[in-house]
C-alpha cells in the first residue's frame, strides 16, 4: 500500500497563489511510485482535496478526510507548502498535531518564532547571529516620521513582520515615503518591522535534516534588477541568480556553518531557507527564515538541489520518510 500525502497549500494571505505554484512544484517532484499525492487547497471559506479527475471534495476538518471515488481517505503526511497564515506561523502545525498527522515543517513554537520576524530576530541575536537594527510598530499606535529617522535613520525598509513573498514591503529613502509604506505593511499584518538598510551581497540558502544526514545546499547570490528583492523579482524573473554564488570558498563554509547552527538552534524540521546580507568585511547579516520556502519553476530551493548534484525525488522522500522511521 502507497502511503497517501497531501499537499496543503492555499492558505488565508496574499501569498495564496504563490503557495499554490508551490504546491504544482512539489506535486511534481514527489516520487508517484512510493506515494498517492492529493494537492488540499485551504482557505478561510473552505478546505478542499483537488482528485485527480479535477473535481473538488470537502475536507472533514474532524480527521482531515476527504472521498474519492467514494472511498474515504486520510493522508498519512500532509507536505505543507503555504506561504503565510495559517501554514507557516504555527495554526495548521497545531492542528495536525491534534489529530496526529506528521507534517513536513517546523513544530508550532518554531514556526510561530520564525513567522514574527522582529521576534526571531532578536532571539537569535542572544546565540551571537547578526541581525540589521530594528523596531517593531503595532497599527494601533503608529509611528511619527521624526520617530523613524531617530531611531532607525533613512534609507530603511518597512515590512509587515508576518508575511512573505515581499508583499508590502517598501525600501524607504525620503521622510515622505514613511506613512504611504507603513499603510502598505499594514494591509498585510498588523505588526510592522522597521529596519535598517545593509548594503551588501543578498544571499539565500537552504537546508535539511533527518535521523540519518544533514544537508547544507549550495548558496544562490541574489542580484535584482529592481531597488531589492521584491514580488516581481521573486516570481517574474526581474533578478539575476547565481548559483553557486560567487563567494570565497572561506565565505561559503562560513554562510553554511551559519545555516546548519540556525536549523539546528531552533530545532528545525524539513526543508528552510536563511536569507542574508554580507556587509562589508565579510560580515554575515541574517535577514529571515523561511520554514515554507518557495517551491515554485523559480524558486531557490530547486536550484540549490539540482547544483548539489542531488535528486529532488529523493530529497522530498527523505523529508517524508523521516517521520514514519521516527514512529518504528
Amino acid at each position: 500500500m502507497k502511503r497517501i500525502i497531501a499537499i496543503v497549500a492555499g492558505g488565508d494571505s496574499s501569498e495564496h497563489g504563490v503557495s499554490m505554484r508551490s504546491a504544482e512544484g512539489i506535486y511534481s517532484f514527489i516520487d508517484k511510485d512510493k506515494y498517492d499525492l492529493y494537492i488540499v487547497e485551504l482557505t478561510k471559506q473552505k478546505w478542499e482535496a483537488i482528485l485527480p479527475d479535477g473535481a473538488r471534495s470537502a475536507i472533514d476538518k474532524n480527521d482531515f478526510s476527504f472521498t474519492d471515488q467514494g472511498k474515504k481517505i486520510i493522508p498519512d503526511f500532509a507536505y505543507i507548502t503555504i506561504h503565510g497564515t495559517p501554514g507557516e506561523n504555527g495554526i495548521l502545525q497545531g492542528y495536525f498535531e491534534l489529530i496526529g498527522i506528521p507534517y513536513s515543517t517546523c513544530d508550532v513554537l518554531i514556526s510561530a518564532l520564525t513567522f514574527s520576524k522582529f521576534t526571531l530576530n532578536q532571539y537569535l541575536k542572544g546565540f551571537g547571529v547578526r541581525v540589521a537594527e530594528s523596531m517593531l510598530v503595532n497599527k494601533r499606535h503608529g509611528i511619527s516620521d521624526e520617530e523613524v529617522i531617530e531611531k532607525i535613520g533613512l534609507p530603511c525598509f518597512i515590512k509587515p513582520n508576518a508575511s512573505g513573498s515581499s508583499f508590502g514591503v517598501t525600501k524607504v529613502k525620503t521622510q515622505e515615503q514613511i506613512q504611504p509604506a507603513l499603510q502598505a505593511a499594514f494591509a498585510e499584518s498588523d505588526d510592522v518591522m522597521i529596519e535598517a538598510l545593509m548594503d551588501g551581497i543578498e544571499l539565500a540558502n537552504g537546508c535539511y535534516k533527518t535521523r540519518n544526514k544533514s544537508v547544507v545546499f549550495p548558496i544562490t547570490e541574489v542580484v535584482p534588477k529592481n531597488d531589492f528583492f521584491d514580488y516581481n523579482a521573486k516570481y517574474n524573473g526581474e533578478v539575476t541568480e547565481i548559483t553557486p554564488a560567487r563567494l570565497s570558498p572561506e565565505l561559503t563554509a562560513r554562510v553554511q556553518q551559519l545555516t546548519s547552527a540556525i536549523y539546528d538552534i531552533l530545532g528545525c524540521k524539513g526543508i528552510v531557507r536563511v536569507d542574508y546580507i554580507i556587509t562589508e568585511g565579510e560580515k554575515i547579516n541574517m535577514l529571515e527564515i523561511n520554514t515554507t520556502p518557495g517551491m515554485t519553476a523559480t524558486s531557490f530551493i530547486p536550484q540549490q538541489v539540482r547544483a548539489a548534484g542531488l535528486d529532488i525525488k529523493e530529497v522530498m522522500t527523505d523529508i517524508i520518510e523521516d517521520h514514519f522511521i521516527a514512529e518504528k
